[in-house]
């Protein structure tokens, strides 16, 4: 049944908050929230207190901003639940799909994140399921279920691209699933937008991920692109682009795309656009993490692609050092896929606080950078008068533990434009899911 929200007038106490804009630490913390967003942030006993208003104190908790993942595929099938990942992808029908999509949302829900940038996934009918998930985000922007807030995106690549040879091979393509020439890509662009995205995810190079397929060869023309990122921003849509290579990161730059996601390899030129430029980037490095490799080898991944993993993972780690000593703008994605478990996606901050960021920088990209890279800025991200009050409560400080932001039974609240999804405070238990949604079934 559909719930009718009500607007009230809500106090939110902590013994911390980190507001996301990187400067300190505001203690005995108020916020006061009415109708969905933030009114007024202020110290206790420095801000007058709505008459009536329901008052939630999170003693010894740390309020900050809801989090957000801008590179992520819910709707990639827990293949968790089959002991080989290709077998699955043929076996899950679309609307099966779809059901593991919503509870994929539901535990990042769970765990903090309030907003997802949702790139698409391939179906078992050799298309992509944009339709599906746009579906999901008008669901629950209408509140037929609870979930987080989705930003999808829309493929508009070249025929055997990286993002097509996700397909298996023996499937067969929907026609209109890849495009070639700048004109037939944009009228790609066009489709996507028809289907009702929020975005477009383009590809410069090849990936990590697949079989038979080396990193740097490159995907589109520099023409391509141009058109591709063009046809975007005329839609008034951003776009994300797929870059192993500097090669790619800089055909990327030049196109105006405005993320430049997962940049394993980099030079001098690459970094010094990414400055000029101000751009964006999506490390990823969750995916090609160990606990990625581990979960991958165990559901039938192929030596070719776990051995190019494994190779990829110290030139990520130092090209990530010399984004950030740089100074490049990072944004916070996951890539979470079939390769890490849903929900544990915070772990990529505690890989940037082990290769030389600092626990609020790393906040940062995942608050403040995640939403002004999406174009969300205005909205979320910050914890600031006007914003939707996107906020959760964590027990402890992630500033001393970054850690932390991976125990569930440490995301105390959370909060999405002013409601309570999640509260496990002790007497309370508000959750999204009811079920252990891990107990899976093998297959």
């Amino acid at each position: 049944m559909m719930e009718k929200r009500l607007e009230r007038t809500t106090v939110l106490k902590g013994s911390r908050l980190i507001d996301g804009l990187g400067g300190d630490v505001l203690k005995n913390a108020v916020v006061f929230i009415e109708e969905g967003r933030i009114k007024e942030i202020g110290m206790e006993g420095r801000i007058t207190l709505p008459a009536g208003a329901e008052v939630i104190d999170m003693a010894d908790c740390t309020l900050l901003p809801g989090l957000l993942d801008i590179h992520l595929h819910c709707s990639a099938h827990n293949v968790l639940t089959f002991k080989n990942y290709r077998i699955s992808q043929l076996e899950v029908t679309p609307p099966l799909q779809m059901l593991y999509t919503l509870l994929h949302q539901q535990i990042m829900l769970e765990m903090g994140f309030t907003t997802l940038r949702d790139h698409p996934w391939p179906n078992a009918y050799g298309g992509h399921n944009s339709v599906e998930l746009v579906a999901l985000r008008d669901a629950v922007e209408a509140g037929i279920f609870a979930g987080p807030r989705l930003v999808v995106g829309g493929y508009a690549t070249m025929t055997g691209s990286h993002l097509d040879l996700i397909v298996p091979r023996g499937c067969r393509r929907e026609p209109d699933a890849t495009a070639d020439g700048p004109w037939e890509l944009r009228k790609l662009v066009r489709r996507q937008l028809r289907v009702g995205v929020d975005f477009i995810k383009t590809c410069a190079s090849g990936g990590g991920g697949t079989d038979k397929e080396a990193p740097d060869v490159r995907n589109m023309t520099q023409e391509e692109l141009d058109a591709v990122v063009d046809e975007a921003h005329a839609l008034d849509k951003h776009c994300a682009c797929h870059c192993f290579t500097p090669t790619a990161q800089k055909m990327a730059i030049r196109a105006g795309a405005d993320t430049i996601d997962h940049c394993v390899f980099t030079d001098d030129e690459a970094i010094d656009m990414l400055v000029s430029e101000k751009k964006f980037i999506v490390p990823t490095l969750l995916h090609r993490s160990d606990r990625a490799i581990e979960v991958r080898k165990r559901v039938g991944t192929s030596d070719f692609t776990l051995n190019k993993m494994k190779m990829l993972q110290p030139t990520t780690k130092e090209t990530f050092q010399r984004f950030i000593k740089a100074g490049v703008r990072i944004a916070m994605g996951t890539d979470t896929q079939i390769d890490a478990e849903m929900g544990a996606n915070a772990h990529e901050l505690e890989i940037y606080v082990n290769y030389g960021m600092t626990p609020m920088e790393a906040i940062q990209t995942a608050t403040k950078n995640a939403a002004e890279a999406i174009w969300l800025g205005r909205e979320t991200g910050t914890l600031e008068p006007g914003k939707f009050a996107d906020i959760i409560a964590v027990k402890g400080d992630p500033l001393s533990d970054i850690r932390i932001l991976q125990e569930k039974e440490k995301i105390m609240i959370v909060m999405k434009e002013g409601k309570v999804f999640v509260d496990r405070r002790p007497g309370h238990k508000k959750l999204v899911i009811h079920d252990e949604a891990w107990g899976w079934k093998r297959m």
